[in-house]
């Protein structure tokens, strides 16, 4: 049997290619959107991709599924459990008008990709419609599984959240009937060998769970001692409240992500090709105020750029801030090296985002000058400055839970995956004093209400370096 982790670093996301050596057949768990590298890899090994699958209607990337069916007619086995507001509304939605070679999975239902075999396991609670694989390699003479391929159910050091149905999806109501569930759906787990492999769908960094472990993958033994999340479910009262306590909040495009993974993600066909703009087409976009993302240093950022931009660096903070920040469907631009642009793209087409139209180099920011165009300064001071600035406002940009754990008295705080919708609670009649734990977050949202028009400061360091001197804290 052929195993094979492909891993997104920027989203904490794990695909899965699994193949039979001896017919040359794999599959493919949770793709992303950009296909080409699971297509790509399947080859390099001599295989080719005949069969799809995924754990559950994702809500922090958009699905490749019916990207690669469209592009390998790979037969796709996809969950038919949970609710009818949880069913895939896409699979007679072919391009060619036809419906995609499919098969809809149940509990306990089992399928082959060449000598291995799947048997699925429904392990609810993430989502309603959530599924687990146990993997047996038949051809390879075994009898039992070796691992099982767990999604959002089962993380190294965490299970996946159960909030997301009504803090992403809007269901009112529905955290804690979901807790409920994945703690059912644990004692499943719980039963199962020690001996299995967890592979999991995310890793340290991902926002589908609070306390996901920076290891790839565990067993099943070692998560039963050791998962503090699985030692809460021995009892469904304590679980409830732990799991739901200190969640962080999902960002805005979540929401989004559901929707059109349940309804079909748009077909790629191939990645957007943004064209090179020079300074005085920068100059032209600047006024009529399209979305410019700046993905240069935070200092560089800082000390100079075109109105409207934001920052957006191109790590881990790349998805959060445009899943948060931009508008599906707008056009995009791009103030990036060369050598990174593909890298940009590619995280933007991830999450949905496909119209990126154009990109400038760093460089052109001195012919933009050239040409009457003014850069624009974020204002940045110490935070133990604020000390002496009585009935001013602090904006606390971290997350719900951190804030309540202890913040700076008086601060208001809005998480900044958050501030698109409650941006009407920001007063734009006096300075935003922003602050996050250290300086990311709060650089990042000062960007975006330097773009709405609000006068802002940056208050480095943030939270920590207001601890380190002696600043006082409201818990």
């Amino acid at each position: 049997m052929l195993f094979r982790m492909l891993y997104d670093d920027n989203l904490a996301q794990a695909a899965y290619l699994i193949g039979c050596q001896r017919t040359g057949e794999a599959l493919v768990i949770d793709p992303e959107r950009d296909v080409d590298r699971y297509i790509e890899a399947a080859a390099k090994e001599g295989m080719k991709i005949t069969a799809i699958t995924e754990t559950h209607i994702h809500a922090d990337f958009l699905s490749g599924a019916r990207e690669m069916a469209e592009r390998t007619g790979a037969h796709l086995y996809l969950s038919d459990e949970g609710d009818k507001d949880w069913k895939y509304q896409w699979l007679h939605s072919k391009s060619d008008k036809g419906s995609y070679a499919h098969t809809l999975l149940h509990d306990g239902d089992r399928f082959m990709v060449g000598n291995i075999e799947l048997k699925v396991i429904h392990t609810p609670g993430h989502t309603p419609e959530h599924i687990s694989f146990l993997v047996t390699d038949l051809g390879g003479g075994a009898s039992e599984p070796m691992g099982i391929a767990t999604g959002d159910f089962v993380f190294v050091g965490d299970v996946g959240r159960p909030d997301l149905l009504e803090t992403a999806a809007g269901q009112q109501g529905a955290k804690e009937p979901s807790a409920r569930v994945l703690f059912q759906s644990l004692q499943r787990f719980k039963a199962l060998p020690d001996y299995l492999q967890v592979w999991p769908a995310h890793g340290a960094g991902s926002a589908c769970g609070k306390a996901l472990g920076a290891v790839p993958q565990s067993t099943v033994g070692y998560e039963k001692r050791f998962n503090a999340a699985i030692a809460d479910a021995a009892d469904e009262e304590q679980f409830v409240a732990a799991i739901l306590d200190g969640q962080p909040e999902p960002p805005v495009y979540f929401a989004r992500m559901k929707r059109e993974n349940k309804i079909g993600p748009k077909i790629l066909g191939k990645m957007p090709a943004p064209t090179h703009i020079d300074a005085a087409k920068l100059q032209k976009l600047v006024a009529e105020q399209v979305m410019i993302l700046d993905t240069r240093s935070w200092d560089e950022y800082r000390d100079g750029h075109v109105r409207g931009a934001l920052w957006a660096p191109l790590n881990s903070y790349f998805s959060n801030v445009t899943g948060s920040y931009v508008e599906p469907g707008s056009p995009i631009y791009l103030i990036v090296d060369e050598e990174n642009l593909q890298h940009a793209v590619t995280m933007l087409i991830r999450i949905g985002l496909d119209d990126v139209a154009g990109y400038t180099t760093p460089d052109a920011l001195a012919a933009y000058e050239a040409l009457g165009g003014n850069l624009i300064k974020t204002p940045s001071i110490p935070i133990h400055e604020i000390g002496s600035l009585n009935g001013q406002y602090i904006l606390d940009v971290r997350g719900q839970a951190e804030y309540e754990a202890g913040h700076v008295p008086g601060a208001a705080n809005v998480a900044y995956t958050r501030l698109l919708p409650r941006l009407s609670e920001v007063p734009k009649n006096q300075t935003v004093y922003v602050h996050c734990r250290t300086d990311n977050r709060s650089a990042i949202a000062s960007s975006y209400l330097q773009r709405h028009g609000y006068e802002t400061v940056h208050l480095a360091g943030g939270f920590e370096a207001w601890q380190e001197n002696g600043g006082d804290v409201t818990t």
